[in-house]
């Protein structure tokens, strides 16, 4: 097994977490994108998405986390039972999470399901492949809201995509693998198109986010449009 060495510096990220909604349980949040989940183990990396919540929320914990350039819902649990009830139902994928996206190109079909299981390669890290060998299963479906130009002439496919699963990356090589990369993306050829290199983001926002409030057993469905 190689080693593992992960380089990557965050830059300093000057906007602000939005807290949606919270009560005594749990918090909704706005993650701005280029912000991190967690801080790293380099202390270079020490801002993130928990190190800014536990100044204001102390023993608050992340139930799941979303992408340092993916912005958008993230549920934060304010004790360790309410975090154990969440997590329960992630893991049991009863939690139900919509992103909004821009593609690279016209996607041809208007809705669709990427079927492409999904595996880590320490050689490659922090990319992950696709690979029906070693890979874990993995689903995503997509939905096409609009096909447009952009200024610079470049087609874009804005969709929503629903993953089944919760691989590291999912969306961004599903994207890949249909053709049309999230635009924006580093790692998977979101940059390549002509006109797409000097996007400023990842243009990939987590837009809804549905749940059974571990306390009071009712629904929570949490919606927050994309900035872009």
């Amino acid at each position: 097994m190689s080693a593992i060495i992960d380089s990557f510096i965050a830059p300093p990220c000057h906007d602000d977490i939005q807290i949606l909604w919270q009560d005594e349980h749990l918090l909704l949040i706005d993650k701005p994108s280029g912000l991190l989940s967690l801080s790293g183990k380099n202390p270079q990396n020490l801002d993130s998405v928990h190190y800014r919540l536990v100044q204001t929320y102390p023993g608050c914990t992340l139930v799941h986390r979303l992408d340092f350039g993916t912005s958008g819902l993230m549920v934060v649990a304010r004790n360790k039972a309410i975090n154990a009830a969440l997590c329960q139902q992630f893991s049991q994928r009863s939690v139900e999470k919509v992103y909004s996206a821009l593609l690279c190109g016209h996607v041809e079909h208007d809705e669709g399901i990427i079927d492409a299981p999904i595996a880590k390669d320490p050689a490659l890290f922090p990319l992950m492949s696709i690979c029906p060998i070693s890979g874990k299963p993995a689903r995503s479906r997509y939905r096409v809201v609009e096909r447009f130009y952009q200024e610079t002439g470049l087609p874009l496919t804005r969709v929503e995509l629903t993953p089944e699963t919760g691989r590291t990356h999912q969306l961004r090589i599903h994207c890949q693998q249909l053709g049309h990369p999230i635009l924006g993306c580093d790692l998977y050829g979101g940059l390549e198109a002509p006109g797409a290199e000097e996007t400023p983001r990842l243009m990939l926002h987590a837009s809804e986010l549905n749940f059974i409030h571990p306390v009071s057993g009712e629904p929570v469905n949490a919606r927050h449009a994309a900035p872009f």
